[in-house]
């Protein structure tokens, strides 16, 4: 589009507006979904349950981290980075797409006890 022989500022304006809405909305969403759930968790008698489910509640909301923050940063690097070397912009591209599906496993495989010990004891 740079290579248009006309104003594109509209174009750049709609596609930021699109990537902010569609994070916002995803994102509210996800906070009010995760407050019912907190709400409801907290209402659990035995300080157990509340433990587990919260354990839960964390590995997602981990899992939703590791992929939205990679594809929010590629998003404003390719909109707002013209300045910085190709070499930022391919990187940036391989961490959204390698990092996300690399993490998850780790992330859902900590909630058990024996892989979480085997990790404890790699990492001393």
């Amino acid at each position: 589009m740079r290579r248009a022989c006309a104003d594109i500022t509209i174009n750049i304006c709609y596609g930021l507006y699109v990537v902010v809405s569609t994070g916002g909305i995803d994102s509210l969403l996800i906070i009010l979904s995760y407050s019912l759930i907190l709400r409801t968790v907290l209402g659990l008698a035995s300080p157990r349950e509340r433990i587990r489910a919260l354990n839960t509640c964390v590995s997602h909301i981990l899992a939703v981290f590791v992929f939205f923050i990679p594809g929010i940063t590629m998003s404003m690097i390719h909109r707002f980075g013209r300045h910085l070397p190709h070499i930022v912009h391919a990187l940036v591209a391989y961490v959204y797409l390698m990092v996300p599906p690399v993490l998850n496993p780790i992330i859902y495989s900590v909630k058990s006890k024996p892989i979480r010990e085997a990790m404890l004891r790699v990492l001393r």
